[in-house]
């Protein structure tokens, strides 16, 4: 069997783990692996400040909080993403509007999100699909234009970038996930990018419950005590100890899932060409992180066949997002703004090929060929 997803495993993990037990002796929230994370994101992405959370979507959760979103708010987000992205924004009362996707990225069209904006439109929120960045340069003229903020999911683009740019940096707030199928895994787990040094207190105020307890351990205030809302959103060290251990090795596993997604491209392009299916683009301004390899079939009951047709050979392949205006949360929380074009239609093309750290030369080929013996 050639599984779809195997969470990265770099061989250090359950000692880094140990340490954090048994001689640290501290495995609740921002312990010093958690501290060594922390850093090494803020310098290897530049971010002004990165925290930790118990997930991407309690990240973006914080970021909404920090946006200050107050019932009746308008969010402007695409349809085709996770509900995480939805969720964190509708847990402040915001109104939900999703606008059109490109079909070349994915992404939101940001020449659609314009004409989506209200007189209560706060937030626009950038998704990077398949850890391919949105066209930043123009969310972030029309934010400033209009005095939005912008928030990047960055869930699956830890190590892209934009225009040179780390994702997630670039944005008013950017959010990682390090889920067990993302490119670096403690099983559940996220973080923050703070990027405006104005809201950097006040993240640290809702990760720890509300409280200012950041200010107590740096002698600020000689007691801590409730100031703001928030949540639990300290992520374990037991579990930061798992991520560092793989971020020490990052481009290892970046170099290994590149060499997996140019050999599916390299050895899918001739059905491409042939017009039998679309695969990926990458714009030339972004630097994509071999997060997913995903092709397009003709239509949906193509893309159902081919799935099958894979599954009886041990392969597991899958498709993904159902729309969000088209689901039941989606219509009773938000609406679609403009003609969907492409956000269905696409959606119900997508293929997903196996994609993980540490897949063999050999079961590249194997899926390769299974898909061209699909469409020979």
């Amino acid at each position: 069997m050639i599984n779809f997803n195997v969470p990265p495993f770099v061989g250090c993990e359950m000692e880094y783990v140990r340490e954090a037990c048994e001689k640290n002796h501290k495995i609740c929230g921002d312990g010093p692996f958690s501290m060594k994370c922390h850093k090494w994101l803020e310098d290897r992405f530049g971010a002004r400040k990165a925290l930790l959370t118990t997930s991407g979507t309690a990240a973006l959760e914080m970021a909404a909080i920090l946006c200050d979103l107050k019932p009746g708010d308008e969010v402007i987000l695409p349809s085709f993403t996770f509900s995480s992205t939805a969720t964190a924004f509708q847990m402040m009362g915001a109104t939900l509007v999703f606008v059109d996707i490109r079909p070349d990225t994915m992404n939101i069209d940001e020449t659609k999100i314009e004409a989506a904006i209200t007189d209560r439109t706060r937030v626009i929120v950038a998704v990077h699909y398949a850890g391919v960045a949105c066209e930043m340069d123009k969310i972030v003229d029309i934010a400033h234009r209009h005095d939005l903020l912008v928030v990047e999911d960055a869930a699956q683009g830890v190590m892209s970038t934009y225009k040179g740019r780390a994702l997630g940096t670039i944005g008013t707030f950017g959010c990682y996930s390090f889920h067990e199928t993302k490119n670096y895994s403690m099983g559940e787990g996220g973080a923050i990018l703070v990027n405006d040094p104005a809201y950097i207190e006040r993240a640290e105020i809702i990760r720890e419950k509300g409280t200012n307890r950041q200010r107590f351990f740096r002698h600020q205030v000689d007691k801590y005590t409730w100031v703001d809302r928030g949540g639990s959103y300290l992520q374990s060290d037991m579990n930061a100890a798992y991520l560092y251990a793989q971020l020490e090795h990052a481009d290892q596993i970046n170099d290994n899932r590149m060499a997996s997604w140019d050999d599916y491209y390299e050895g899918l392009s001739p059905l491409e060409r042939e017009g039998k299916i679309e695969l990926a683009t990458i714009p030339q301004d972004c630097v994509h992180n071999a997060h997913m390899f995903y092709l397009k079939t003709r239509d949906l009951e193509e893309r159902t066949a081919l799935i099958a047709y894979l599954k009886e050979r041990d392969i597991q392949a899958v498709f993904h997002y159902v729309p969000l205006h088209s689901s039941p949360a989606g219509k009773k929380f938000g609406r679609f703004c403009g003609e969907d074009v492409y956000t269905t239609s696409e959606s119900d093309r997508l293929v997903r090929l196996p994609m993980y750290y540490g897949l063999t030369p050999a079961d590249r080929s194997a899926v390769i060929d299974a898909v061209k013996e699909f469409y020979a």
